[in-house]
């Protein structure tokens, strides 16, 4: 049964599923979708074009689908994008793209985004991916699947966060932090492979070695970039899950963290 309180505001060509739950004081815009099973707390503000999927759980004073903070923008009709089951906590900002990029931000599924994170424009956030409190992507930025973010990381526009990052609490990003890093400080320096939370996802053990090795070629050697992508290429027949590494390596356009 979807439940809409009378004291919401929603706009008749939103397009509302089954299930979906929208607290009093709420702001629904016109070309919002939101899919079934969505529970939409008290006070939240959601503007279109933008397109929310099933079982999310966006909580009180959020702002979703809101024209971006970028002097360029011009009113033009740029998207966002958000899959399922994410949980959006209280007073977070998510823009929507701009036509200087591909006029979309987008957001994956099963994600944690913590009080008071900001997604800007043009951002393409991956799933599984916990954003702490006030932790805040630029414009463009890029974040793979599985990445946490600590609370009040900052993120520069265009950098790219690699899948199965972790970034300590108060991490400056500058530049790109390839996959699997740890990485802390201000600007953010790597800390070593992200051990832990590669074992929590149920990496074997000879992966994990093998990671540790591809880690040294790229900090421990004193190879560059492009040297070190030969001997990765070498160890990735023996375990795929280099490849991630490789590809962020690959899609670096700021150069990566030192």
């Amino acid at each position: 049964m979807t439940l809409i309180h009378p004291q919401a505001i929603v706009d008749p060509s939103a397009r509302i599923a089954e299930g979906v739950e929208i607290g009093p004081w709420s702001l629904i815009g016109p070309d919002v979708e939101i899919g079934a099973g969505t529970r939409i707390e008290s006070h939240v503000v959601i503007k279109g074009p933008t397109r929310i999927g099933e079982g999310n759980r966006i909580f009180q004073f959020a702002t979703i689908g809101e024209e971006c903070q970028d002097k360029k923008y011009a009113g033009e009709p740029t998207r966002l994008e958000i899959g399922d089951n994410n949980v959006i906590r209280e007073g977070c900002t998510i823009h929507r793209g701009t036509v200087q990029d591909e006029g979309l931000t987008s957001i994956g599924s099963n994600n944690l985004l913590m009080a008071y994170a900001h997604v800007a424009h043009d951002c393409r956030v991956g799933s599984n991916i916990i954003l702490a409190n006030n932790a805040a992507l630029a414009g463009h930025v890029h974040v793979g699947d599985h990445a946490i973010l600590g609370g009040f990381t900052a993120v520069h526009q265009f950098c790219r966060i690699g899948a199965h990052v972790m970034c300590g609490a108060g991490t400056v990003v500058l530049k790109d932090v390839p996959a699997y890093v740890m990485a802390s400080g201000n600007s953010a320096k790597p800390h070593g492979i992200n051990l832990e939370g590669l074992k929590r996802r149920g990496f074997e053990r000879d992966a994990l070695s093998t990671l540790r090795q591809a880690y040294k070629l790229i900090y421990r050697k004193g190879l560059t970039v492009e040297q070190a992508l030969d001997g990765l290429n070498e160890l990735l027949p023996g375990c795929p899950e280099v490849g991630l590494l490789i590809e962020s390596l690959e899609a670096s356009t700021r150069g990566i963290i030192r």
